[in-house]
């Protein structure tokens, strides 16, 4: 007889209880060790939270820059900033685990493979730090946003190169910027050449030159230092019919805003960091 009430009960309790849980893990001293993360956690409302970010976050400029590294983070140097929530964007190691043995909540994003990873991955931020409202507004702007520059952006079939290195390691279109490239109908010549299926392969100066990309985008600028002018001084690049030294290179917009229209039409293209 008494049997639905205390179901009820005990319900309710439960759903108590983890609004209460929810409402106690909203995160103030948020660590990102992503420069992804980064940004996301910016566009979303949540950068006051965020109390340090690493070495290779470049956006927005007026995040709490560190030396802290993404790739070989150490757990004490991240510990000292006493955050409530540390994202990663992989875990090298234990730094996780060993985060979590002093009580630090910790997300690990990986790069997102397609932009419904992306979508999620700013979905999940939203949830975390309280801001999941804004996170959808920013989605449903971005997925607007992208759809109208695929429509406006004339159909070339261009081909592309992305260069990640100076050693020329570059990304075919099972990468996330890769599916980017085939959204707007750019022809991606690393495909061809990942015979190890890694989307990330090794190409040669002949190779590229075979290829005769009519489209450069460098990934390379920030850690390495490449520039339009860096490359037209490689001894190779003359070969090139279309050389990559247009002096109206442009910023690859991010994916917040519409993108690769503008590299549909400029032969070098740069992008602040690799993806």
């Amino acid at each position: 007889m008494f049997r639905l009430p205390l179901v009820v009960l005990a319900a309710l309790v439960a759903f108590l209880v983890a609004s209460a849980g929810a409402f106690a893990a909203v995160p103030h001293r948020i660590v990102s060790l992503s420069p992804t993360a980064t940004e996301s956690l910016f566009a979303i409302g949540a950068g006051k939270q965020v109390v340090a970010v690493d070495n290779q976050s470049d956006y927005p400029k007026r995040a709490p820059h560190t030396s802290l590294s993404g790739y070989t983070p150490n757990v004490e140097a991240i510990a000292n900033y006493r955050p409530d929530l540390v994202v990663l964007e992989f875990d090298p190691g234990d730094t996780a685990a060993g985060l979590r043995k002093l009580g630090i909540r910790v997300i690990i994003q990986s790069t997102a493979k397609d932009l419904p990873g992306a979508y999620a991955q700013i979905r999940r931020l939203g949830r975390v730090t309280g801001h999941l409202k804004s996170a959808n507004a920013l989605v449903k702007r971005m997925k607007a946003q992208i759809a109208r520059a695929v429509k406006s952006t004339p159909k070339r079939r261009l081909s592309v190169y992305h260069e990640l290195t100076p050693d020329f390691y570059s990304a075919t279109s099972s990468t996330f910027i890769g599916r980017i490239y085939r959204l707007f109908g750019l022809r991606n010549i690393a495909d061809a050449a990942d015979s190890t299926n890694s989307g990330y392969p090794q190409l040669s100066a002949e190779y590229i030159v075979s290829t005769n990309p009519q489209i450069v985008v460098l990934a390379d600028s920030v850690c390495c230092g490449q520039t339009a002018g860096a490359v037209a001084a490689r001894p190779w690049i003359s070969l090139l019919v279309r050389r990559a030294t247009s002096s109206s290179s442009s910023a690859l917009p991010r994916v917040k805003t519409p993108l690769a229209t503008r590299c549909a039409s400029t032969e070098t293209c740069h992008v602040p960091r690799p993806r």
